[in-house]
């Protein structure tokens, strides 16, 4: 029996009362193709320069708390204009735009569905945004990493095996909507923080 993460395993002897030996096998990325020298996209297609690019990447499932992406971007756009990119597409997607109108950023947001060659958005972004309730690991949160890009997650889960908590990035409580923005607004705010905290990430 094999897991993703210690916290899987933890879970997995808790719900099935597994007794035999749990092996931790992480997941892994290729680091040649998730590299910051990756992105081929231009920048400026979705943000001027002056202005901040934050990124989230799921399939927009309830378990991934679309809800709080955005409303962690309306505060974070509140102190600093910003973007946010979206990748993916999922049940969640619809009502997410709606909040996005209701809160007045909808103009702010760039939908690019789902993607093939994902690396190509990612190092265009300032920040990774993943509030998830709980990641078995968070394998888009690695991507992020390898291409040198800080991550502010949830704490709790898998991601928190995945992201070093002010090393790689920043972890913050479920559901917290002012630690998260504060979080991203620290990285936003201080480029090299955010610059190291990046190269942490692609180590």
């Amino acid at each position: 029996v094999t897991t993703v993460s210690s916290w899987l395993r933890d879970e997995t002897r808790r719900e099935f009362g597994v007794d035999k030996p749990i092996h931790v096998i992480h997941n892994c990325v290729d680091p040649e193709r998730f590299a910051p020298s990756s992105c081929r996209c231009r920048r400026r297609h979705f943000a001027p320069d002056e202005e901040k690019i934050i990124m989230h990447m799921s399939n927009f499932r309830a378990v991934k708390r679309i809800g709080d992406v955005i409303s962690v971007f309306a505060a974070v756009n509140e102190q600093m204009p910003a973007r946010l990119l979206l990748v993916g597409d999922g049940p969640e997607m619809e009502r997410a735009t709606e909040q996005a109108r209701a809160l007045g950023v909808m103009d702010r947001l760039h939908c690019v569905g789902r993607q093939n060659c994902i690396e190509q958005f990612l190092g265009i972004a300032d920040v990774f945004l993943f509030p998830s309730e709980y990641e078995s690991f968070g394998v888009a949160a690695l991507e992020a990493l390898s291409c040198e890009v800080p991550v502010v997650a949830t704490q709790g889960s898998g991601l928190s095996e995945v992201i070093d908590d002010g090393v790689t990035g920043l972890l913050c409580p479920v559901g917290d909507i002012g630690a998260l923005s504060g979080a991203v607004l620290r990285l936003l705010r201080d480029p090299d923080l955010a610059t190291r905290m990046g190269r942490a990430g692609r180590r």
